[in-house]
């Protein structure tokens, strides 16, 4: 049986894990990214201004992260936003569309008691590495 290699991968382009956790993992043609928040990789801390902000940097982060991990943007297939306050819900999709704008990944989206240095957004991603084609099926 052929091994399987599971790559960590670490950079510090984007926020260093605030616990017992990688930033990313790739198993064969898939990354996992852990959650993302709002943080600046230079001082650890959140940026400033609540949710959208927030929200803005934690997708900065994350694109950072997927290149770190041979990947982009466009090869995410699943995401999870997790708000403190589902008010933040519809600002928060107005950040998310400026980086999601076509072939949408699949997403959940969910209010939690509370998130890790007091965020208001925590995302994180699956996504895969290389070329992707993109077919759109319509099932009646």
């Amino acid at each position: 049986m052929a091994s399987i290699i599971k790559k960590i991968i670490t950079t510090a382009k984007a926020p260093l894990p605030v616990g017992p956790y990688s930033q990313a993992v790739v198993v064969d043609r898939t990354v996992y990214l852990s959650g993302a928040l709002g943080t600046d990789p230079a001082t650890g801390k959140l940026v400033e201004g609540g949710a959208i902000p927030e929200a803005a940097k934690a997708l900065e982060n994350i694109i950072v992260l997927l290149a770190a991990a041979g990947s982009k943007i466009d090869n995410v297939i699943k995401c999870t936003v997790l708000l403190n306050d589902m008010a933040d819900f519809a600002g928060v999709n107005l950040e998310y569309k400026k980086v999601f704008t076509k072939d949408l990944p699949a997403r959940t989206c969910v209010q939690v008691g509370k998130l890790p240095l007091g965020a208001n957004v925590e995302i994180e991603v699956i996504a895969v590495v290389g070329d992707c084609t993109v077919e759109h099926v319509t099932v009646d």
